[in-house]
């Protein structure tokens, strides 16, 4: 289904000798060009029923919508939640430190770029030892070691053994990047900063999807709690009269066993849904950072499940490669390390450096600044590691590993995105299926209730049917309530598949 380009040239352009390199400034390294895939023009189930029966949205709407698409539950305790969640969630704090720690690391790859100057100054004094075998003899009288001299020179010292003065100065080095080593260090630097952020955007995803999932289920479960204390009722009630008809001697005890055990079943689910209810709620306090009385309270105004109201914007599977945050993080290794490729290379090679250290030096600090106290040193050289046991090439080969196995995992990516995508879709279609029928069913049990009521009216059946046949409408509601959240569940898997921005900007007001 796919076939990739090249994804580099590996032909080293460099010159033989060292000095054509120096003069002609080339780099060496394998040329990176961003892989190319041929995809389907559309996915697998992508003519699924993506819309909601009762969608009002406009058309020019739904641009915005495909980016903070939550707010087509149209439940304001959610978009605010949402908006809070990207704001205070410690993960989402913890990706924005490590775009700080990935700029703050290329700085220190680029200052390699630039000379280092460090700068000193100061006082020294010292004293030479007249007994010491190589500088005694010049700190002596010249009459202490030859007789040779006239008197008048004989006092004469070649040296004072006492010395101070003050200096300063710095030293500059410089390493000539000719051959592009740190510069494509500095290119892999600048590819990780991307990732960083990526790696952010990606997490921003993820968080907000189980927010929207927590909170969607917390809904649902709040919501089959009313209905089973609704059922509860209808059972206690159909108890009570099962029970005067057997004491009345024209009922079974079998159908009072069974009433009773309809009644201990349907009160059995309270413990579970609300069980459920509160590992959701806690769920949402940790996602948000805060102490659940606090969760408690932003969930109050909200007593029900939200429905979906809008379109789902699929495009074309080739938006996948620039939508999806762990495609481009893929793509971006693979760029990354190409230029790490290329600087193990260039670091086979000689290395060029500058160094310098001007300077001024007196005795007396009233000099120090004269034209005399100046001085400096000055040097070019060269360094070529000729020798090295292969540990050059065998990095070389490791780092030309890493990139095979990056193409490979950037393959993996799309044909997992698309998967992805493709079975999201496929579920959506099936879950909008199964609540069409079991609103159907609903529209029959509502029916049967409303007959059941006439029949009652007109002395033809007795109360426990009608009883009975609510019930039965009861359950159904609760199985429509299941579809309606697997289908918003579905939804939310549908968007997150899809990929997309999901960072809401600090200047947008939601409504």
């Amino acid at each position: 289904m796919k076939s990739f380009q090249s994804c580099r040239n590996k032909t080293l352009r460099l010159a033989p000798i060292a000095l054509a390199v120096l003069l002609s400034g080339c780099a060496v390294g394998p040329e990176y060009n961003e892989p190319t895939i041929s995809m389907a023009e559309s996915y697998l189930y992508s003519d699924t029923h993506l819309y909601a029966e009762n969608s009002s949205v406009k058309k020019e709407h739904v641009s915005l919508q495909s980016r903070y698409w939550w707010n087509q539950f149209n439940d304001l305790t959610l978009n605010t939640l949402v908006a809070d969640v990207q704001k205070q969630n410690v993960p989402i704090k913890m990706a924005a430190q490590r775009i700080k720690m990935a700029n703050s690391y290329k700085s220190i790859v680029e200052s390699f770029k630039v000379p280092t100057i460090n700068v000193g100054a100061g006082y020294y004094n010292y004293q030479l030892s007249k007994n010491d075998s190589l500088m005694g003899p010049a700190l002596s009288p010249l009459s202490e070691t030859t007789s040779a001299l006239p008197a008048q020179l004989g006092s004469t010292t070649l040296l004072d053994n006492q010395h101070d003065g003050g200096f300063l100065g710095a030293s500059i080095t410089w390493e000539l990047d000719i051959l592009g080593r740190i510069d494509h260090q500095s290119n892999a630097t600048e590819i990780r900063v991307e990732q960083a952020s990526l790696y952010a955007d990606g997490l921003t995803t993820l968080i907000t999807a189980d927010l929207v999932h927590n909170y969607l289920q917390y809904q649902g479960a709040q919501e089959r709690i009313r209905l089973a204390e609704l059922n509860i009722e209808d059972q206690k009630k159909s108890l009570n009269l099962i029970e005067k008809v057997v004491s009345n001697g024209y009922g079974s005890d079998l159908d009072l066993v069974q009433a009773k055990a309809s009644l201990a079943a349907m009160e059995s689910i309270i413990p579970q849904l609300e069980i459920a209810q509160q590992v959701h709620k806690r769920r949402i306090a940790t996602l948000l950072g805060e102490p659940l009385s606090r969760v408690d309270i932003r969930l109050a105004g909200s007593d029900e499940l939200p429905e979906l109201d809008g379109l789902i914007p699929i495009g074309l599977p080739s938006d996948l490669l620039q939508r999806r945050p762990d495609i481009r993080m893929a793509e971006r290794e693979m760029a990354a390390i190409n230029e790490e490729v290329a600087a193990s290379i260039a670091n086979r090679y000689p290395k060029f450096f500058l160094t310098g250290a001007p300077g001024v030096s007196a005795s007396s600090f009233d000099d120090l600044f004269s034209g005399d106290s100046v001085g400096w040193v000055g040097a070019a050289g060269v360094s070529w590691n000729v020798f090295d046991g292969g540990r050059g090439a065998a990095m070389v080969e490791l780092n030309e590993a890493r990139f095979e196995a990056a193409v490979l995992g950037y393959e993996h990516a799309v044909d997992s995105a698309i998967t992805e995508v493709d079975s999201m879709l496929f579920a959506y279609g099936r879950s909008q299926e199964n609540e069409n029928r079991i609103d159907q069913a609903l529209e029959a049990s509502e029916k049967a209730v409303s007959k059941a009521v006439s029949l009652y009216n007109a002395g033809l059946i007795d109360h426990l049917s009608v009883l009975d046949a609510q019930r039965q409408k009861r359950l159904i509601e609760d199985r429509q309530i299941a579809a309606r959240l697997q289908v918003a569940q579905v939804t939310v898997g549908v968007y997150k598949a899809l990929g997309g921005d999901w960072e809401i900007d600090a200047d947008t007001v939601l409504q």
